[in-house]
């Protein structure tokens, strides 16, 4: 028998149910849908999407591309049975780095593998991806699913996205107008966002507690929908600081921590001294410092520590910029400063860790 004569149901019992799939993007055309905006050309469905800059409004641009996904923390999405919230993790993975240079996310696509397509879970996954996109401005216009078997366990799913923004040619953020003196704002986290989830699940497994479990840092939530809670989004505060004209530089705090992302955006010959004391460490890596026996310094290399958005700004207008980004409505903490670096290897140093733990 030919491979064209194979019944449907042969392939569905291979594990891979092309209705299923059918169903999915049916399901999720309105919340596709809802997230249109000026530049979106055409809906789902096709083989490519398209995506129009002039009628976005650009006139010289250059465009930012980024892709990542969430990491292990899709683990506890699974254990838990909690699909809601990781979308808005994936969309604020891609677009938080996207703002870092100045740019406007304009348009996302998702990508979700499964072992066996369950309808329920990815429906509110991508309607978790929708409505994150509509709260930033960014058209969801594509996306692919796929079913394989073997590959992954039946019910197991990961997830990847990438996104692509635009930004004036002479409006970029590059990092190189940062200047010894500036200072250096904090936007506060809502938590762990969706990095270094291997070590939160190890000390977890450790503690013995339970996802279900009333969270250990945490009232009246269990423990896994504390760790669930998603990244914050910070693309409307970050732009709205750029076209101020008050920002010199953003560091988005992801895997490497404060200690690893700052330095990426301060140029050479500078360094950066931050005061732990001037913010507060939220409960939640307390517990994990205290729970996992982890150290100030690997805190900080791996974790956010309450701080999952850097903005660097001249001094002279450091004042103007929290006030509109309290405006935005971020809370803010002026952490430090940049200053002249000793040498080639020191470029960030975190002072006040003491507390932490104490």
């Amino acid at each position: 028998m030919s491979e064209a004569a194979i019944p449907t149901d042969r392939y569905r019992e291979a594990g891979v149910d092309i209705d299923a799939g059918a169903a999915l993007v049916e399901a999720i055309k309105p919340a596709a849908k809802a997230t249109a905006r000026p530049g979106t050309v055409g809906g789902l469905g096709g083989f490519g999407a398209l995506f129009d800059l002039k009628a976005a409004g650009f006139h010289d641009p250059l465009l930012v591309a980024t892709t990542d996904g969430v990491g292990t923390k899709l683990l506890i999405a699974q254990a838990t049975g909690r699909h809601d919230t990781i979308g808005t993790d994936l969309v604020a993975m891609c677009a938080n780095d996207i703002v870092v240079q100045g740019a406007t996310p304009l348009f996302f696509l998702d990508y979700y593998a499964t072992g066996r397509l369950d309808v329920a879970a990815a429906r509110a996954v991508i309607q978790g991806i929708a409505e994150a996109c509509r709260e930033i401005g960014c058209a969801l216009i594509g996306g692919e699913t796929a079913e394989m078997p073997g590959l992954y366990r039946e019910r197991d799913y990961d997830l990847a996205g990438f996104c692509v923004g635009a930004v004036e040619r002479d409006r970029v953020l590059t990092g190189t107008k940062v200047a010894a003196g500036d200072v250096v704002i904090g936007l506060a986290s809502s938590g762990v966002h969706s990095n270094g989830f291997s070590l939160v699940r190890r000390v977890v497994e450790a503690s013995g507690i339970a996802y279900a479990s009333p969270a250990p840092f945490a009232a009246g939530v269990t423990l896994g929908a504390a760790l669930l809670r998603p990244t914050r989004l910070y693309v409307r505060s970050c732009l709205a600081l750029a076209a101020d004209d008050l920002v010199n530089a953003f560091a988005h705090i992801t895997g490497g921590g404060l200690i690893e992302n700052i330095p990426r955006v301060v140029p050479d010959g500078l360094a950066v001294s931050l005061d732990a004391a001037r913010w507060p460490l939220p409960p939640v890596f307390d517990w994990l410092m205290r729970a996992g026996r982890i150290s100030a310094a690997e805190l900080a290399r791996t974790f956010n520590c309450g701080i999952g958005m850097v903005a660097i700004v001249p001094a002279a207008a450091a004042a103007a910029a929290e006030r509109r980004l309290a405006a935005s409505g971020e809370t803010v903490h002026r952490i430090g400063r940049v200053e002249i670096a000793t040498s080639a290897a020191a470029r960030i140093a975190l002072h006040g860790t003491e507390a932490w733990g104490a």
